[in-house]
């Protein structure tokens, strides 16, 4: 029972530590180290100097890791697309095309965010990129600031969750599932994410017409131009995610082809002497960018390995699963309880923080809840195999996640938002991102009645 003490008391100082703004890999690490050190106060079995001198290769295998060597080639094809003027093309074509619609280019955002999180996969990357692209001329056309920006803070949660997604492989190394089978599974969730937030366009400007001004007519040349330009971003998009649909390549392939493919098309267009051409200066900016941002994942990983094995050690998890195991509550309570903490926790935290630092503790309890690891479907508590169980828990955790970061008073992305329209109050993104809230939350209803939504591409292909 001491063990288990020492472990929820280092549980609260993890988030003692966050909630002061230690940096969350820093929190982790400290959290773990000093946890273990007090475990080898209370208990002579365990010996604090050996678990010092497994810090020579924790390093190394934290990183040295196949499945993880998908995470940069990601992330510089994200940065690649963004230097590229793909981000541009993307949103300019889909504009070029809805225009004429009322809110038309708010749809263009909605879409040209889904669109490029199927390369940044990371909601945060999204939501300052089509900032910067889509901003600009949402203004120009005197859209709301509150529509504009709440559809921008809404659009870049897309990008955790639409394949191939950095957080989508993270939670699948932390609970052994089959990587092509997440982003399989997150397909139609994420389709469905996209066709919500069109539609709450599209009820918003209908009720309210003077949130989006007609836009201006384009000439047949200028509408040419712009969705030429979108043949290249489909052909690029559309290989990766029908390749990894389709099972033709794993996801290391196929980042590192469309790293290739956004590589050669910014050489064809310096050649041509067009926008966007891939410039030394350019090539470099993003090799940082990537080796920044993928060196900032790698130290959460390490970190979050340290403090696994100090709660292991502490024995807590295994507690929790035997708590549940004999608990007479009824399991679907227990999981929404799960998405309750999540959302609150997405508030405060970075989606692959949360990931790291609360799935391993919610994973062991859900397959205690269902019967075990190798209970039969038909057994079952969630009615669905643990494999099933895996996937589904992970799309419905990914999707409440991308709730937290928009969700007062700490939304991640709505921060982000905020740092590119300093003069807009946040009160004003709040209320313009709420009804996108409100049909977030009715897509984790959806998705906890109709697990099919997450199972059927998986069980398929």
């Amino acid at each position: 029972m001491e063990r288990e003490l020492i472990g929820v008391w280092g549980l609260a100082a993890l988030f003692v530590l966050i909630m002061l703004r230690i940096p969350v890999a820093l929190a982790m690490l400290l959290t773990g180290v000093v946890g273990t050190f007090a475990l080898s106060l209370a208990s002579p079995f365990i010996k604090f100097g050996p678990y010092l001198l497994q810090f020579k290769t924790a390093l190394w295998n934290s990183v040295a890791n196949y499945d993880l060597s998908v995470i940069p080639l990601f992330i510089l094809m994200g940065f690649l697309a963004a230097e590229t003027g793909l981000s541009r093309d993307l949103f300019q074509g889909i504009s070029a095309l809805t225009r004429r619609i009322r809110g038309g280019v708010a749809m263009a955002t909605i879409l040209a965010c889904g669109g490029f999180g199927a390369v940044s996969g990371s909601s945060i990357a999204t939501a300052s990129t089509m900032s910067r692209v889509a901003l600009p001329e949402l203004r120009r056309l005197n859209y709301n600031e509150g529509l504009s920006t709440g559809v921008l803070a809404a659009g870049g949660t897309l990008g955790i969750l639409i394949p191939p997604s950095v957080a989508l492989v993270i939670y699948a190394i932390v609970v052994e599932a089959p990587i092509i089978d997440m982003f399989q599974a997150a397909v139609i969730p994420g389709i469905l994410a996209v066709a919500l937030f069109l539609i709450v366009i599209r009820i918003r400007v209908s009720r309210a017409p003077a949130l989006a001004p007609a836009a201006p007519p384009m000439t047949r040349a200028e509408v040419r131009t712009a969705t030429r330009r979108l043949i290249p971003v489909g052909l690029i998009f559309g290989s990766i995610i029908a390749g990894l649909g389709l099972g033709l390549f794993t996801p290391t392939p196929a980042a590192a082809i469309g790293v290739f493919l956004i590589a050669v098309y910014g050489v064809v267009l310096r050649l041509i002497g067009a926008d966007g051409a891939l410039t030394w200066p350019r090539l470099k900016r993003a090799v940082l960018a990537t080796a920044n941002t993928a060196s900032m994942i790698y130290f959460i990983l390490f970190s979050a390995d340290i403090l696994k094995g100090f709660f292991a050690r502490t024995g807590l998890p295994a507690a929790l699963s035997d708590w549940a195991a004999a608990s007479t509550l009824d399991p679907f309570l227990i999981l929404m309880a799960m998405l309750v903490i999540l959302i609150i926790l997405g508030c405060f935290l970075e989606s692959l923080s949360m990931i790291l630092v609360v799935v391993p503790f919610f994973w062991p309890v859900l397959v205690a809840l269902n019967g075990g690891e190798f209970v039969p479907a038909d057994s079952a508590a969630f009615g669905m195999s643990t494999d099933d169980l895996r996937i589904w828990f992970g799309i419905l955790a990914l999707v409440v996640v991308e709730l937290g970061l928009i969700t007062p008073p700490v939304g991640l992305n709505v921060f982000v938002i905020k740092s590119f329209s300093p003069h807009t109050p946040l009160g004003v993104i709040f209320k313009g991102v709420a009804p996108f809230f409100a049909i977030e939350l009715a897509r984790v209803a959806l998705i906890l009645a109709l697990p099919i939504l997450c199972l059927a591409l998986p069980r398929l292909l």
